[in-house]
Parts: C-alpha cells; sequence; structure tokens
C-alpha cells in the first residue's frame, strides 16, 4: 500500500477528485457534505496497476491548516491540487510551504475544473512553483471529476509515483502518530494512523509517549479488512486494550516500548526564516501532533526548542514551525538533537552555535559519540542513530579518543593514591569512579582491565609495577621482629598483644599482606609467605584422615590459629573435608593421600567445631 495526502487552497476539487477517482465519500460528516467544505480529515483509498493507494483528504480552509498539517505530517507524498478556474490560492501558498518545511519530494499536480478554464496558464505557473520547493519536478495532469476528463491520465501518473517512492523500513520501532480516536460498541478504544514504519501485530504491546499508558492491541484493520499484521506504509486502525485506552486522541502517538526517548528539549536547524526573527512562542507540528514550544536563538540558522510536553523525537525528523493564527510563513524545522546539553555557563550559547553548524540532521554514530563521549547503546538507538562500534563495557559505547584518554587518567589516579597512601596503596573502585565522573562502575573495570598499568584485586586498582609495594621504615622492622619470632615456631601466630606491641595495626597489617611480606591467614591471623604451603607439607605426614587435635599438636600451634588455618588450607585446595571431626591432605591431583577407602560415615550427634 501506499499513502498520499491531498493538498491545495480551498474549494479547489480536492475532496471531489478522490471521489472520483475512488468512488469512496471522503467527508464523514453530514455537516461536510451539506456545505460542500472538508472541516476534518477524510481516508478513502483504490486500487492502481496491482497495488492499493489510500488518500488522506485535508481541509484545505485558512482555518484548519493545523487539521492540514495532522495529515500531511506522516505521509510521504501528496496529490497536489490548484483549480483551473481560480489558480494560486492563498492556501495553495501555505500548504506548498509545510509541505517543503516538511521536505515532502513526492507529489502529482492535478489542475482540477479543467472543464471550466484553460488548465495550461496555472499547470505551467503551479509547476513553476513546485519546482522550487523540496517537490521539485513534478508530473502534472489536467482533470475533472465532472467530466470524468483526465482521470485516467491521473491514475496513471499516480501509479507511476507510488511505484518511485522508497520502500519502508518494516523492521522499524513503531511510532504512530494518531489522527482519529473512536469507541466501538463491543471492541472498545480504536484508533487510526498512517504506519509510516515498521510492523504491527495482534498481541504487540504499545506504550503513549509519556509512558503513562501500556496498551495491548487486540485487532487490526486495514483498509477495512481484519487483519493479524500490518507492515508500513498503511492505513491502519488499531483496537487497544488497557488502563488509559479511553483518553487516547489526534495528536497523541503510541510507541514500541523502551525505544523511544522523550524529549522536552531539542536542538534544531531552521529553514525558512532567520532562527532570530522567530517569535518566541510557537506551535510544533510533528506528525500530527501541535504542541506549543519556546525558541531560543543560537546561530543563524539554528535553535533550542522547549516543548510544552515531551515527544518522542529522533534525529533528522523533519517538523514545522507555525505562529497559531498564520500570519507569518511556517518554517522547516530539522532536530539535529534531541538530547542537548545544558547552557549554564557564560558563552555556552555561542559554543553550542558553533557546534551545531556542523550538524546536518543525518545520523552519524561516530561524529554522535565525539560529541558525547560516554553513552547507553540504548540510548543512542532511541535518538535515531546506528551503533558505530561494540560496548566497552555493559551497555555503555565511548568514543575511542576519551577512552584512551580515560584510561591514562585512571592511571594516573591510582598512581597518585599509591603514593599518598603507602599502607593502602589500592585506589577502591568506586573511589575512582567518582574521581573520574564516570555514570556506571562497569566502566572503572573495563579501563583497568584495558589498561597495562594497572592491576585490580578484591575491588581495589594498584599500579601494575606494585606488585610487592614498598613497606615504610616502621612497618617493615616490625614485619622482620615478627619474621623472627615466627621462624622458631612458624605456626604460632603473634598474639593481639604483640602486634600492638610492633605498631602494627589493621591497616599495617593489610599493607605488609599486599607488600607480601606476610600471610594474612584471617583477621588478626598472620603468618609468614610461604606458611600454607609448609603447614600442608607437615600434615601429609600424619595419618589420613586427621583431627584438629592431631593437627593443632603436629604444627605446635593453638587451637586459636589451628581452626583458621584448616580452613585457609580448605580453600587453597591443600585439604578437604571428610566428616565434621576429621579431614585429609589433597595431592596434586585431588585425591587424598592415605585416605581410608570407605571413610566411616558420619555421626550426626558428633559436634562441629
Amino acid at each position: 500500500m501506499r499513502v498520499l495526502a491531498t493538498a491545495g487552497h480551498v474549494d479547489h476539487g480536492k475532496s471531489a477528485l478522490v471521489r472520483a477517482l475512488t468512488g469512496m465519500e471522503p467527508d464523514r460528516h453530514e455537516e461536510e457534505r451539506r456545505r460542500g467544505l472538508t472541516l476534518d480529515l477524510g481516508f478513502v483509498w483504490t486500487s492502481l496497476a496491482g497495488d492499493r493507494l489510500a488518500f488522506v483528504d485535508v481541509p484545505g480552509h485558512e482555518r484548519f491548516v493545523a487539521t492540514m498539517l495532522a495529515g500531511v505530517g506522516p505521509v510521504p507524498a501528496v496529490l497536489f491540487v490548484v483549480a483551473a478556474d481560480q489558480g494560486w490560492q492563498p492556501q495553495s501558498q501555505e500548504h506548498l510551504a509545510i509541505l517543503d518545511a516538511l521536505g515532502v519530494r513526492h507529489a502529482v499536480l492535478a489542475v482540477t475544473r479543467s472543464d471550466l478554464a484553460d488548465p495550461e496558464p496555472v499547470r505551467a505557473d503551479a509547476l513553476e512553483r513546485l519546482a522550487a520547493t523540496s517537490l521539485g519536478t513534478v508530473a502534472s495532469v489536467a482533470v475533472s471529476a465532472v467530466t470524468g476528463a483526465g482521470l485516467d491520465e491521473l491514475r496513471a501518473a499516480l501509479a507511476g509515483l507510488a511505484g518511485e517512492l522508497p520502500d519502508p523500513d518494516t523492521g522499524a520501532d513503531i511510532r504512530l502518530w494518531l489522527d482519529r480516536a473512536f469507541t466501538v460498541h463491543g471492541h472498545g478504544t480504536v484508533v487510526t494512523g498512517t504506519l509510516g514504519a515498521g510492523t504491527l501485530r495482534v498481541g504487540d504491546r504499545l506504550v503513549t509517549a509519556d509512558g503513562s499508558a501500556v496498551l495491548r492491541v487486540r485487532g487490526l484493520q486495514s483498509l477495512h479488512e481484519e487483519r493479524t499484521a500490518v507492515g508500513a506504509v498503511a492505513r491502519v486502525a488499531v483496537n487497544v486494550h488497557g488502563p488509559g485506552a479511553d483518553t487516547l486522541r489526534r495528536g497523541q502517538v503510541l510507541l514500541t516500548p523502551d525505544r523511544w526517548l522523550r524529549t522536552e528539549v531539542a536542538d534544531v536547524r531552521i529553514t525558512g526564516e532567520p532562527a532570530a526573527d522567530l517569535p518566541r512562542c510557537v506551535t510544533l507540528h510533528i506528525g500530527t501532533a501541535a504542541v506549543p514550544v519556546t525558541v531560543r536563538p543560537l546561530g543563524e540558522d539554528t535553535a533550542r526548542l522547549t516543548l510544552s510536553r515531551g515527544l518522542p523525537l529522533r534525529t533528522g525528523d523533519r517538523a514545522v514551525l507555525r505562529e497559531p493564527g498564520g500570519s507569518r510563513t511556517p518554517c522547516g524545522v530539522t532536530v539535529l538533537d534531541v538530547r542537548p546539553p545544558r547552557l549554564a555557563r557564560r558563552g555556552a550559547g555561542r559554543a553550542r552555535a558553533a557546534e551545531l553548524d556542523a550538524m546536518d540532521g543525518r545520523p552519524d554514530g561516530l561524529a554522535e559519540l565525539r560529541r558525547r563521549r560516554l553513552v547507553p547503546l540504548a540510548d543512542l538507538r532511541a535518538m535515531g542513530i546506528p551503533a558505530p562500534g561494540d560496548p566497552v563495557a555493559g551497555d555503555w559505547l565511548a568514543d575511542a579518543a576519551h577512552w584512551s584518554d580515560l584510561q591514562d587518567r585512571l592511571a594516573d589516579r591510582v598512581d597518585e593514591h599509591a603514593r599518598a597512601h603507602p599502607l593502602e596503596p589500592g585506589l577502591p573502585t568506586e573511589a575512582a569512579r567518582r574521581q573520574l565522573g564516570l555514570p556506571d562502575r562497569a566502566l572503572v573495570d573495563a579501563l583497568a582491565a584495558a589498561q597495562p598499568r594497572l592491576r585490580a584485586r578484591q575491588g581495589r586498582l594498584y599500579p601494575a609495577d606494585a606488585l610487592r609495594p614498598a613497606l615504610p621504615a616502621p612497618v617493615g622492622a616490625a614485619v622482620d621482629a615478627l619474621r623472627r619470632d615466627l621462624a622458631r615456631t612458624p605456626f604460632r601466630a603473634p598474639e593481639a598483644g604483640r602486634l600492638t606491641e610492633l605498631g602494627l595495626d589493621r591497616r599495617a597489617l593489610a599493607a605488609a599482606a599486599a607488600a607480601g611480606a606476610l600471610l594474612r591467614i584471617a583477621d588478626g591471623i598472620v603468618l609468614l609467605p610461604g606458611a600454607d604451603a609448609d603447614a600442608a607439607a607437615v600434615l601429609r605426614t600424619l595419618p589420613q584422615p586427621f583431627t584438629l587435635s592431631e593437627a593443632r599438636h603436629a604444627l605446635d600451634t593453638t587451637r586459636r590459629v589451628a581452626v583458621p588455618l584448616l580452613e585457609f588450607l580448605d580453600t587453597r585446595g591443600h585439604t578437604e573435608r571428610v566428616d565434621d571431626q576429621r579431614r585429609r591432605c589433597r595431592t596434586a591431583e585431588g585425591n587424598g593421600g592415605g585416605r581410608e577407602s570407605n571413610p566411616p560415615a558420619r555421626d550426626p550427634r558428633a559436634p562441629r567445631f
């Protein structure tokens, strides 16, 4: 299916023409038919060259330009109508300015009422005007809806136009701008719109732009036919169900969940008028929505728009700025940035204007990463920008130059911390995140893994060349004294009093353990490095399995040390439990040396230690 909108001045025969082409009545309201004046949007269709062509018939009266904008906003092509007996008129010009502002590039010109006047002068004038806009050179046909003259030629021109329209992306995220909403007895709320991209299916979940309603698609129709799925481009009627469905109306939008950003501030490029000449308050028209906005000029043709309500905008979207009342020619808008930076400092506006001058509204992932440095992949896609590469951590994308700079800065911060805190040389990961102003700890982990100057251990970052950090002289002297004590009794860890006497508090012990000068078995229990392997060698000389008491005597130590030491040996793979009272040593292959072939079952009444 292809979808076109009509455009042109009031009473130039738009509705009569599509009625003659389709055999259907576009004016839905009795008042419209009585007055012969289109007041609202009409929807009709026909078959041409094996394809279906649907028309959104728009009103041409100056009082209904906002309704006209709702009709043409989501539609990629137009049937532009000018009457031979009246020629170019004010709403002809305004409608053309709107189409140009939206960047519409596909059209057919129909010169109606050719039975009442010579169509050629009007055709030549209209073609010249259209050629100066985004529409460019278009096919044209002189027709009469009364006599039928030229209708076959018009059908052929429309068929040719339909064949030239670009194929839509049927896999795109849904953004369905609503042009009607009504209630059907027994079915509930039904909304209609032009599906410009994506595919709708029965059972789909859709959300409103503000996220206030999550709705389920209960049924689908396209051109009055029941469907289980409808792909773009198409006119669709969607039966939706869920809380808030009865509040839907024209100008709202239904979206694929979790794939769109709600934009309340956007930086845009203005065409048609200098940004500085725009009124401060105008109306932004996009899709079927009409939202008041505040304009802040930035550069000659760039501005910041603050929207009165959030809309699902993406980079490259085309829209129209129009002053209520229509006293000024509508301006075109190209969305450049849907997540612009704050302009809080003096000179920030001028700097931003210079940055916007280099942006053309075409989605560019590399350029966007250079500007943002770090951005979640989901946010980039929601802006309408393809990802230029894979995430560096989790969902985070990073500009290559910024990522390299972050690696160096992180290494410098770790070095500074190690020099300033010799007893605690490791910089906590969370502290590193705060110092670098990063939004996620996963980024710090990824930076450390990519930086050869760093190593990570137990939530801290250390200089890679500080595998054995140097100890302050007092701590080194205290450790030397402990070495002399433990040389005589290697498994009798010093008591708390002895540690206090030597000035070894928890920080000093942690620093000594990090430096490899001591082996920390448990809180307050330290031995010499290698004591675990020496203890395992002693225990292998015992009959297997052995008890805690047997191990304590063999190691010549106390229960205070033996209990955590055996648990430490378990975690290192030197020993393993047989039951609640006994352990055995493990060989290099993981089998216990001298183990019993059938060790006795544990007595459930046996005490634990």
